[in-house]
């Protein structure tokens, strides 16, 4: 049984990354969930994540955002070379990207209106994106999703927990990895990382 200790962002990162997890064919358990206070949470803890990556699987999950380069952002955060069960994934540019990916269940939760995006991961901004597709979605969804800020539509208070009862029930990793490249990266890395576990 693989031990895989997880640090997100927030509520819907960790939703997304546990769905990805339970996906993983190779016997595991999840032992730690960890963060949902930031990047900037994340990225202070790095010793914490390489040294918990010496006893068992460290799923790292953040967002690029707005930054130019991935290649650069990565390197930012790791110091140094990565222990080999830390698995550090970077969603291009928000994790929104990736759940914008799955058109069917993107229909499930917004309904007929809107037009969903091709290629999340080149929106420049997929969370203004989800939330301007939001404005078309019945009202019990809106409600929990948006809220108006100076003209500026932003994050409702049930934003990240509807999101992340919608990711457990309807949204699909395998459907959306075929419109978002980094998260089907994702995927694969996850199930090379688990598979190759082994305790020193």
């Amino acid at each position: 049984m693989t031990p895989i200790a997880v640090a997100t962002e927030d509520q819907l990162s960790e939703a997304i990354a546990l769905r990805l997890i339970s996906e993983v064919p190779t016997p595991h358990t999840v032992t730690f969930k960890l963060g949902n206070r930031g990047n900037g949470y994340l990225r202070s803890r790095m010793g914490s994540w390489y040294q918990m990556a010496q006893q068992q699987v460290m799923v790292l999950l953040t967002d690029l955002d707005r930054a130019n380069c991935l290649v650069e952002f990565r390197a930012q955060w790791l110091a140094s070379a990565p222990p080999d069960n830390l698995l550090f994934r970077i969603a291009v540019r928000e994790v929104e990207s990736w759940v914008l990916a799955d058109h069917v269940a993107m229909r499930t939760l917004i309904g007929a209106k809107g037009v969903l995006p091709i290629s999340p991961d080149e929106l420049p901004d997929p969370k203004q994106a989800l939330l301007g597709l939001v404005k078309g979605a019945p009202r019990q969804v809106r409600d929990d999703l948006l809220k108006t800020i100076d003209g500026r539509l932003s994050q409702g208070l049930g934003y990240n927990a509807r999101l992340s009862e919608w990711v457990n029930a309807e949204w699909s990793p395998d459907r959306a990895s075929e419109r978002s490249p980094s998260l089907a990266r994702t995927r694969l890395r996850l199930r090379e990382v688990v598979s190759a576990f082994a305790l020193p």
